[in-house]
This record gives structure tokens, sequence and C-alpha cells, in this order.
């Protein structure tokens, strides 16, 4: 059997999708991207999308809700300045992708932009390998998926006799997307996606507390194997169980220690977002105007890495058809740059950083994370956790906010410990964590060599559109950050 490159063999599997069963080809596709060309514009491309999904979920021991659904349309805009004209279907024809076109060329209507050459769609955009262009939804049969999770509820519910309640989650997506751009460049992906989760109720004198755990990735549905799921039930196990023992947390401002991996979510929104292009050319980021001078404390470098195999966040090429990076965004303290799509990169005169990503063909793309995580230093979790006299250490996170002009945070620890002369003393409930992201980069004192990335569970929000992605970090320790409490 002789196998094609997997950058063809992805625009193939696209092509077969998206393009043959509607009747149109790369010469009607560059058609309509002339219609869009006839006025003044900067960029103009065509976003196609097919994506086949399910979902199964598990409750008293039943499989009690399923989804399946399929959904599929193009997305055609044009750029011209700052100025985006975009108009979306569900019907992927030549009539409305013509009509589309027609729709969005009115954008240049104010003549402030240039003419762009429109050329036949002839140039293979480069682009990673980082995943099997699989449809992870038939990795397993049905059966096989309701087995899955019946077996992760009965490993939760036999770890104690105080879990009261198991909630069990599978979710799998196959996603194929195709984009021509007005220069002739055409790129391809095809993106599987899953995610197992679980969520656990214990019950011990009359008190109730909930623990959750779950991971995911680009891959098929055999990752998750027996291992594999009793990590998770580990981890939302202990999570119930250490909530049952918790006090109400302390108040004031302390030092905080952060564990590793999930609990980046915090780097992830007090500061990823502060990186991205579109706040920083409008200067409404606390970051604006400031490469190359230090923004953190010496030995954080801070990167947003799209490459990394197989990574909920990652991707072979963005939404605009460029190749995914690996960006250093903060080195050693210094602010080195921001993550870019393809307009802000041409307002701001930079490269794109391959994170232009939308959520759908419905949509406009915009700079967004992909695996934005902080690089290891040289002290043991147990060294740092021991040089605290007094505060916080938290392990996990819930829910956030932050406003990214000011960088203010407003984070909720879900496990979190009080620590005393090096010592842990006693698990706290009701803890937040308030600051600012800029300054509290500045206020880390001391960071572990124990880099890991979250189990694959992020979703990021960003004007409404939700992206996967992944967040990371060592144990940090943090001076001088106020938490709220309880006690």
């Amino acid at each position: 059997m002789i196998s094609r490159e997997p950058t063809i063999e992805r625009l193939a599997i696209a092509r077969r999708l998206l393009l043959e069963p509607f009747g149109l080809d790369e010469a009607k596709l560059a058609d309509a991207l002339r219609v869009i060309g006839e006025h003044r514009i900067d960029d103009a491309d065509l976003y196609f999308q097919y994506t086949r999904s399910e979902g199964w979920s598990l409750e008293e021991g039943i499989v009690k809700s399923g989804s399946f659904g399929i959904d599929q349309g193009v997305g055609v805009r044009a750029v011209a300045g700052e100025k985006t004209a975009f108009a979306y279907s569900d019907d992927i024809s030549e009539a409305a992708l013509l009509d589309a076109a027609r729709t969005v060329r009115s954008i240049a209507a104010s003549g402030a932009s240039k003419r762009v050459k429109v050329g036949p769609a002839r140039r293979l955009a480069s682009s990673r390998v980082l995943y099997a262009p699989m449809d992870p939804i038939a990795t397993l049969d049905s059966t096989q998926k309701v087995a899955l999770l019946e077996r992760m509820e009965k490993m939760a519910r036999a770890k104690d006799p105080r879990i009261k309640q198991v909630m069990a989650g599978l979710a799998g997506e196959y996603d194929v997307v195709l984009v021509a751009r007005a220069d002739g460049t055409i790129a391809a992906d095809v993106r599987p996606l899953v995610r197992l989760s679980v969520t656990v109720i214990a019950e011990q004198n009359g008190r109730r507390e909930m623990g959750s755990g779950g991971g995911g990735g680009r891959f098929g549905l055999g990752y998750f194997h027996d291992d594999v799921i009793a990590g998770y039930v580990d981890q939302a196990v202990n999570a119930a169980l250490t909530n049952l023992e918790s006090r109400p947390a302390p108040a004031g401002e302390m030092t905080v220690v952060l564990g590793p991996g999930w609990p980046g979510i915090l780097l992830h929104e007090a500061i990823g977002h502060g990186l991205e292009g579109d706040f920083n050319r409008k200067g409404s980021s606390a970051f604006a105007g400031r490469v190359g001078q230090r923004v953190a404390a010496k030995g954080v470098t801070v990167l947003d890495d799209g490459t990394i195999p197989d990574r909920r966040g990652s991707l072979n090429v963005d939404d605009e058809g460029n190749p995914s990076q690996r960006n250093v965004l903060i080195e050693d303290g210094i602010l080195k740059g921001y993550i870019q799509d393809s307009m802000n990169a041409r307002l701001m005169k930079v490269a794109p950083t391959g994170n232009g990503r939308r959520e759908s063909y419905a949509h406009v793309p915009m700079p967004r994370m992909t695996n934005t995580y902080m690089l290891g230093g040289d002290k043991s979790k147990e060294e740092i956790v021991a040089s605290i006299k007094k505060g916080l250490y938290a392990t996990n996170f819930g829910g956030g906010q932050v406003d990214i002009t000011s960088g203010k945070f407003v984070f909720s620890a879900s496990e979190a410990f009080w620590v005393e002369n090096g010592k842990i003393q006693y698990p706290v409930k009701g803890a937040t964590i308030i600051g600012n992201g800029p300054d509290s980069l500045t206020r880390v004192k001391m960071i572990g060599n124990d880099l890991a990335l979250d189990t694959g569970i992020g979703t990021c929000g960003k004007e409404g559109q939700s992206v996967p992605v992944g967040v990371g970090q060592p144990t940090l320790r943090i001076d001088g950050l106020t938490v709220g409490g309880t006690a």
C-alpha cells in the first residue's frame, strides 16, 4: 500500500467532504475570491468546514443522554484596513458561495485599501503533522463507549464508600476544514478531538462535596485505557474527599503557591489574553507597547505553542491556513512579542504566528491562544511549599474573571490548602485569588522544576467564540497576592 504525504492526504479528505459533493473545485473557489477582489481589499479567504460530533453521558449507573450531530458550511471574509466583512452559509454550493462573495466585497466602498491580485488556488500551504487524520468517533462502537463510562463509574464507587453519586461523560469530534486565500494559498486540516470526564459527589456527616477529573486530546478513544481512567477517577475522588475535610479559607494579602498543570489557567486568563495581538494593536492591553521591556521576574518564560503532538490546543494549520508555531512571548521576564492572526499581524507590521482561530465557519478568525504555559525552573515542589511562612497552596482552580485593560483577575480555588511554617495544615474552601496579571508576574519568587500541562480539558471563550486550548505551568510561588476567604 502506498500512502500519501500527510498534507496531501488531508487536502484529499477535505476535497472529498467539502468540495466534490457540491460540484466545487479549486477553480471555482478562485472565481469566488476574484468576485471579492473586484473592489479594493487587503485580504480575503473562504473557510469550509465539516464537523461530526457525538456525546454520551452517564448518571446513576445508566446512560441518560446521547447526542449526535453533523454541521457543515462555508464562511466568506474580506478584509480592508481594520474593517472585516463576513458572510456564511450552511449551503455549500457555487451559487451560495458567489452570493456570499458579492455580499462581502462591499467592504471596500471606503477605498482605504489596496487592490489584491487574486490568483488560482495553486499553492499548498505548509503545515505540521501533529495528529492522525482520523475520525475518533469510529474508533469505538456504541457498546464499547457505554462500557467505558460504566467502567469509570464502577471505579469511582469502589474507591470509597463516601462516594454517593457519579456522573461521567464522553465526547468526540471529527472536524475537517479547508481554507482558500486570495493569494492562491490552499490549506486543509483533519482534526480529531476527544474528551472523557467524571464528576463525583462525596457525603460525610450530612456534608456533600464535589470533585471532578478528566482529559483528552487529538487522538482516538482507545487512548482511554484503564490506567488513564483510573487517573481521572483518582483526581475526582481525591478532590471530593479532600474538600469534605476543608475549613473556611483565611483572607488577606499573603504568599500563594500554585500547583503545576491546570492552575496554568490563571496564567492563560490573567496573562495570555493580554498578549493577543488585537488587544495590543488597539492599545487596550496592559502589555501594549511594551515589547523589549521587563514585564516579569527573571526566570519567567511564557510560551504559546500550537505544535505539541496530540494536544487539545494544537493545530496543524490555524484557521487562516498558517502553520502553527512555538511562540516565545516572555523570555526570562522580557516581553518578546504577541500572538497574531493575519489581519492584526499586517496592521502591526509583523508576521502571523499561526494563532488565527475561529469557533466555526460561522465566525470570523481572531488571535487566540493554543497551548499556553510557563517553562520550569530549578526548585522542587517540596522546597517551594517549605518556604511558606503563612500562605495558601492552591492545586486546582474553578472559574475566574479577568479585565484585559487593567489586567485585574479574580479566580476561585476549587482545591487549596493552608500552609504554616512550611507545613500543609489543612484543606480550605472558598478561597478566591485576586490580583493583577502584569503585576503578579513581577512577584514570582520561586519556579518549580515540575512543569506539567493540563490533562486536556480546556476551552477558551473570547467575544462569544469558544475554542479548545491547553494550559500548563510548574509549581510557582507568588508573593503579595490577595486572598478572599470565608474565615
